[in-house]
């Protein structure tokens, strides 16, 4: 029998025009001028904002006749607060245009922030999953470049951000399609600084995005052929990178790991970002440790859905004996070398507020794409777990 309705169908956008390379930054003011700025604003976190890297470029800017503005009130976990500075800095400067340098808080925040220079309305009227506003100002957004400093989140690809409301403690992506970056560009001696334990789990993020967009039911070949070489990458060089950081290949392949990562998760995600989500707004944790620490429970619920998935997986990466126990344990293994802990309990999360943790992951919007249905009780019991340390 056949049929329209049961042949495989789907959306399948595609990331932006990436520069990749060693000492691709050195473009950087071309790449300014090409999408018509003359005066933009460099957007980054206090603490890269010091080092020599980010004086570097905006000498640079300088000295190819482009004025560059600093704005470096990003926290680690972006508020509507750090952006509601960047858009009045944005104003004050009479800037034309945007760099988002740094890791996925700055990428975040600054695609944000060039969203916002034209509207009228809140941000959290561009929340995704609601109605698109009509009278969204597209020719005010800003237009960005992006230059990652890490190589996990892949935010430098994403027509999204995610920034947490303050008034509810809850993580928002903040979405439009203009908001993805005109150009990136991708210079993996950027990320050469980065240190082991930032390494490690940023890289840990960007597997979390390979692993969960591959479980991910939807039929997305593309998203899942970008998935498996993602983890493969990952699975070779993730532990070079972070115990040889200044081994340029090992650097790279990671960062083009992070941006396939990205590209592969337009599938969705699952219970690890449903719970990261929540638990990052709370408890401030680091996103892609977050990620790191919940995997092997997550993987672990899902199980009765994901074995065929695991196998191939576990076929693809040369592990012996493939199966989802083998990919469980490979997993497991992985987080030990690269010293990720075992337990939420070890980064700061306990179980006080457990309730409300299962109640926002379940409204967040990654629940309803894990591979099994989940509801806020199921969420809460690998909440539990994996503050316990209890696999």
């Amino acid at each position: 029998m056949t049929g329209e309705n049961i042949l495989p169908r789907g959306n399948w956008p595609t990331p932006t025009s990436i520069r990749f390379g060693v000492g691709r930054i050195a473009e950087l003011p071309e790449a300014c001028r090409m999408l018509g700025m003359r005066r933009p604003l460099l957007v980054t976190d206090q603490g890269l904002a010091s080092l020599a890297i980010v004086r570097d470029v905006l000498a640079a800017n300088e000295s190819a006749g482009l004025p560059t503005g600093l704005f470096s009130g990003v926290r680690s976990n972006p508020n509507g607060g750090n952006v509601g500075a960047g858009v009045a800095a944005f104003r004050a400067g009479t800037h034309d245009g945007v760099i988002a340098m740094g890791g996925g808080s700055a990428l975040d925040a600054g695609k944000t922030i060039a969203l916002m220079v034209g509207q009228s309305r809140s941000l959290w009227d561009f929340v995704w999953g609601r109605p698109v506003p009509m009278d969204v100002n597209v020719a005010g957004i800003a237009p960005v470049v992006t230059v990652p400093t890490t190589a996990g989140t892949g935010s430098e690809v994403e027509s999204g951000a995610v920034i947490t409301d303050e008034s509810t403690e809850t993580k928002e992506i903040i979405a439009h399609p203009k908001m993805q970056a005109g150009i990136v560009i991708g210079d993996p001696a950027l990320t050469v600084g980065l240190p082991p334990h930032l390494t490690a789990a940023t890289g840990m993020d960007a597997l979390s995005h390979c692993l969960e967009a591959y479980c991910v039911p939807d039929y997305d070949p593309m998203a899942d052929g970008m998935a498996l070489e993602g983890m493969r990458l990952i699975a070779e060089w993730l532990p070079v990178a972070t115990d040889e950081g200044g081994n340029l290949e090992a650097r790279a392949q990671m960062l083009a790991a992070a941006m396939i990562g990205a590209a592969a998760f337009r599938k969705g995600l699952g219970a690890m970002h449903a719970l990261s989500h929540p638990i990052g707004a709370i408890y401030d944790t680091h996103h892609g440790l977050t990620n790191a620490v919940l995997m092997p429970y997550v993987l672990s619920f899902n199980r009765p859905a994901i074995g065929a998935k695991m196998e191939r997986l576990a076929r693809f990466l040369g592990l012996p004996a493939p199966s989802f126990d083998t990919v469980l344990a490979w997993v497991i293994g992985l987080r030990e070398q690269l010293a990720i802990p075992h337990g939420l309990a070890a980064i700061g999360v306990d179980e006080r507020r457990s309730d409300e943790v299962a109640r926002k992951a379940a409204a967040d919007g990654n629940a309803p794409t894990n591979p099994v249905r989940i509801d806020a009780a199921g969420l809460r019991h690998i909440f539990e777990r994996a503050v316990r340390g209890e696999l």
